[in-house]
């Protein structure tokens, strides 16, 4: 009997020692290492998908022999997921899609995959049974002839099957349900989501078939599983949203064939996932009543642009201390333009609770929201609302000025086909800007206390 050799994770990062530590010298987390056995068994035996794999790997190549092509994409039928890879999936390339449990990665995997009626899918499900799987395909009224399933957790077993098939498309959910037979720890476990993890990659490599890996995260929000996977991937993506309303979207956070900048917004209805193709219409409630605190941004995110309802609440502090509480929006950056407004302005936020939402439950990072924060703010201070045919586009400095913003012409555009009057914007964009090619009246401003004296 050959002796059972073990090591210590570190469950934060994957970090591989040969003794337990408390403080961990990769990541710094305290407490994180725990044992796992990782006696391998001779490889001999293991799946060979190489007969159908047209690669040269394993030889060296001089750079100018290697003849680049425009890289053929899969063009699935999810507008969306098209734009959040770039264009469509790459063969040969592996995905790895996070989510919160319940948030819907399951259902829109399963969906796309049924709808690629063109190719073999082979969909690889850890978690569910067949049974249930095909009770959600009922429910999204998708039927395909080359869509197969296997239930299977060991590795090899889905190669054998894979093998068989020769499928064109490999969708794995999830990731921490496989196990394979060479590492003897339990599935979940670093050692194994990295083994098998690899052994994906190298199958998707070799064969050129794309595969999609369903991840699960921590309670911190991270992917669970070591830092490493998210390494070996090529593009890796963060299912987002609040359960409790019906959008998700689709943020790219890696992506070697493509911008990380662009989103996908869905809304989740019976019949599994639709693509939102003008988001702005559901991120703009429509309200009769004119309300104090609410403004409009243009902002841009990625190649889209979306006008977004910011939300702000001033109210008389009760407590000594007074609140600042964000949702959506870099608190820090609130903070930021509370003091231009005290310094510049001469308002007095030092003795008030401030409250601020981005409506939709989108985390917005675009700049050129800070004048519309900038106006719900002052609009709530004063009690009195702004007009709903006004939106906003600008950055506001440290000095109080309004400076100019990227792809300003976009903005202009999205804002005039929802049928905004006037659109705000820094005096500074207005550069090479043509006014006549646009229906909507451009109000330029240089400094805050313009903004205050146009609006109040």
């Amino acid at each position: 009997m050959s002796k059972v050799k073990t090591a210590f994770f570190c469950q934060n990062c994957g970090y591989e020692s040969t003794k337990w530590v408390g403080k961990c010298p990769s990541c710094a987390e305290w407490n994180t290492f725990t044992e796992e056995i990782i006696q391998k068994e001779n490889v001999k035996n293991s799946i060979d998908w190489k007969d159908h794999a047209e690669s040269n790997a394993g030889k060296t190549l001089q750079l100018s022999q290697i003849t680049s092509s425009e890289e053929k994409r899969i063009v699935t039928a999810d507008a969306e997921l098209n734009r959040v890879l770039g264009g469509g999936i790459v063969p040969g390339s592996i995905v790895l899609i996070a989510g919160e449990p319940g948030i819907g990665k399951s259902t829109l995997f399963l969906q796309n995959g049924l709808l690629l009626k063109d190719i073999t899918t082979l969909y690889v499900s850890g978690e569910e049974s067949a049974q249930q799987i095909k009770m959600r395909a009922d429910r999204l009224n998708a039927n395909n002839d080359r869509f197969f399933l296997l239930t299977e957790t060991n590795t090899q077993t889905i190669f054998k099957e894979i093998k068989k098939l020769s499928p064109q498309l490999v969708i794995i959910d999830s990731i921490q349900t496989l196990q394979t037979p060479y590492i003897e720890s339990s599935p979940g476990s670093i050692s194994q989501i990295r083994e098998c993890a690899a052994e994906l990659q190298r199958f998707a490599k070799e064969t050129n078939t794309p595969v999609f890996l369903i991840g699960h995260i921590t309670k911190d929000g991270n992917i669970a599983g070591p830092k490493i996977l998210e390494h070996m991937v090529d593009t890796v993506l963060q299912f987002e949203g609040d359960r409790h309303y019906a959008y998700r979207i689709l943020r790219t956070i890696k992506n070697r064939f493509g911008s990380t900048a662009e989103l996908g917004i869905y809304e989740m209805t019976e019949t599994g996932m639709r693509g939102v193709n003008n988001p702005s219409e559901i991120l703009i409630t429509q309200k009769e009543d004119v309300l104090s605190g609410i403004s409009i941004a243009a902002t841009i995110e990625g190649m889209r642009p979306l006008l977004i309802e910011v939300q702000a609440l001033v109210t008389q502090s009760v407590y000594g201390t007074p609140q600042r509480t964000v949702s959506g929006f870099d608190l820090r950056r609130l903070q930021l333009l509370l003091a231009v407004l005290e310094k510049r302005g001469g308002f007095h936020f030092g003795m008030k609770d401030v409250f601020l939402n981005i409506a939709g439950g989108l985390k917005v990072e675009d700049p050129s929201i800070d004048l519309a924060v900038l106006c719900s703010l002052l609009s709530s201070y004063e009690d009195t609302a702004l007009p709903m045919s006004i939106c906003f586009a600008g950055e506001v400095g440290l000095s109080g000025e309004i400076r100019a913003v990227n792809r300003i012409e976009q903005r202009i555009a999205e804002a005039e086909k929802l049928g905004f009057e006037k659109i705000i914007l820094s005096r500074y964009n207005q550069k090479g800007l043509s006014k006549q090619s646009f229906n909507i009246e451009i109000i330029p401003v240089g400094k805050v206390e313009e903004v205050y004296a146009l609006l109040f």
